[in-house]
C-alpha cells in the first residue's frame, strides 16, 4: 500500500531536537534521546509500526503513514492538562497541551507507519512530543474497526511536574488569552482538536466545555 501523505493545514519550518533542547530557559526532565532509543528498541523495528494520536496528532500528524484507522484506548483519558513552555507556551507564560491521563477511555486515531520508516518517523515525531522529555511513552492496546493494535502514545503521569492539577476557570481563560508557543496559541490548538474530533464523529465534553470558558472572555 502505498504512503498516505500526512493531513497538513500549515507550512512550518522543521524543528531539530537539538533546537528545541538549546532554549535557554529549559532543561529536560529526562534524557529524551534514551528514550527514544528504548522506544525503537521495544519496536524492534521487524513489524510496521502504530502511533496513537489523540490531540493535534490527529489534525496534524507531520509524517507519513500507510493507514488511520478510529481508535479507543480504555484506561486513559484526553486531558488538557499538562504544561507547554516551548510548543503552545513559553516558560515566562506557560500554555497548555493534550496528555493521555489515567483512568476512563478516549478515542482518537491510529496510524499505521511502514516499517522502513519507523525509525525516521519516531525520530522526527520526538523533536515535536518530547524535545524535554515530559511525557511517558507507551505501548497501548487500541481497539479499532479491524481489530486491536498495540501502538505508542504520549501518556503522563499525574506525579509530572508539567502536569496541571485542577485548573480554574479563571486560569484556563488567561491561557487561553495570552498562551502562544512554536507552534501558536493554546486557544488555536485546543479549537482545532474540538473541530476535528467533532469531524470525526468524537465527543468531548470536557473540551467543549473549556473552549465556552474562551468564548466568554
Amino acid at each position: 500500500m502505498s504512503l498516505q501523505a500526512p493531513i497538513a493545514h500549515e507550512n512550518r519550518p522543521p524543528v531539530s531536537l537539538q533546537a528545541a533542547l538549546a532554549h535557554p530557559a529549559l532543561k529536560p526532565l529526562r534524557d529524551p534521546l534514551a528514550m527514544l532509543e528504548r522506544c525503537l528498541h521495544e519496536w524492534g523495528g521487524h513489524e510496521d509500526l502504530w502511533l496513537f494520536g489523540y490531540g493535534s496528532l490527529i489534525w496534524r500528524p507531520d509524517f507519513e503513514f500507510a493507514e488511520r484507522r478510529p481508535a479507543r484506548v480504555h484506561g486513559w483519558h484526553r486531558a488538557l492538562k499538562m504544561w507547554s513552555r516551548i510548543n503552545r507556551g513559553t516558560p515566562e507564560q506557560p500554555g497548555l497541551v493534550f496528555a493521555l491521563l489515567t483512568g476512563g477511555s478516549c478515542q482518537g486515531m491510529a496510524y499505521r507507519v511502514p516499517k522502513a520508516h519507523g525509525q525516521t518517523v519516531l525520530t522526527q515525531l520526538w523533536s515535536r512530543e518530547m524535545p524535554t522529555g515530559v511525557y511517558d511513552p507507551r505501548w497501548l492496546a487500541c481497539h479499532t474497526p479491524h481489530g486491536p493494535v498495540s501502538a505508542l502514545a504520549f501518556t503522563l503521569s499525574r506525579r509530572s511536574p508539567n502536569h496541571t492539577g485542577e485548573l480554574s476557570q479563571e486560569q484556563y481563560r488567561a491561557i487561553f488569552e495570552g498562551a502562544c508557543g512554536r507552534y501558536g496559541t493554546t486557544l488555536d490548538y485546543a479549537t482545532r482538536t474540538l473541530e476535528e474530533l467533532r469531524q470525526l464523529d468524537i465527543q468531548d465534553r470536557h473540551l467543549e466545555r473549556l473552549l465556552k470558558i474562551a468564548a466568554r472572555r
